[in-house]
């Protein structure tokens, strides 16, 4: 009996002394494994936050050239008819926006659905605009009626969707 008290009192210690061992290397590794792992997204924050930011200016210029204040005053030629002119339009956006679709994965679902919203609506009332004027109608005539337009709606989606944009990128950026 005394020589299991002796060996007790020798395995009981190590046992002590063994799992607090244990113990203080699994709180190190865990440590060290969650260094690593903030440094890897610090490291990928490094390389997504720039992009992300030129996704959110390329979205707000997006937004800004199909605006119908300042595409009908960019794109409006001497002697062009309304016909022409809305046909310019049209390619315009959809060419802005082929440009910047891309952009899309950098953005939340909502905000792109916003920018959809605005690309649809304005499209929406070009063509509604076109189909109410004269077939002889001037570009200027065309693009009065379409900015009458813009200002009789009480939201305007492009405002809307920059609006949101900029939210967002407050958000991510304390801008």
């Amino acid at each position: 009996m005394d020589a299991f008290i002796e060996i007790l009192k020798l395995i009981l210690p190590a046992t002590f002394v063994m799992y607090g061992m244990y113990i203080a290397i699994k709180s190190m590794i865990s440590k060290s494994l969650l260094s690593k792992e903030l440094d890897l997204k610090l490291k990928s924050l490094e390389v997504t936050l720039p992009v992300r930011m030129q996704a959110f200016e390329r979205m707000a210029l997006l937004l800004e050239r199909i605006s119908p204040d300042n595409m009908l005053v960019r794109l409006n030629r001497q002697g062009m008819t309304a016909s022409e002119l809305h046909h310019v339009v049209l390619e315009e956006i959809r060419s802005e926006f082929n440009h910047n679709v891309a952009q899309q994965v950098y953005l939340s679902p909502q905000i792109w659905s916003n920018i959809l919203v605005a690309k649809e609506d304005f499209i929406t009332k070009a063509n509604a605009t076109f189909q109410e004027i004269d077939n002889d109608a001037s570009s200027i005539d065309y693009a009065k009626k379409l900015l009458e337009l813009k200002v009789a709606t009480d939201m305007d989606s492009i405002e809307f969707a920059l609006t949101s944009l900029k939210e967002e990128m407050g958000k991510y950026y304390q801008i």
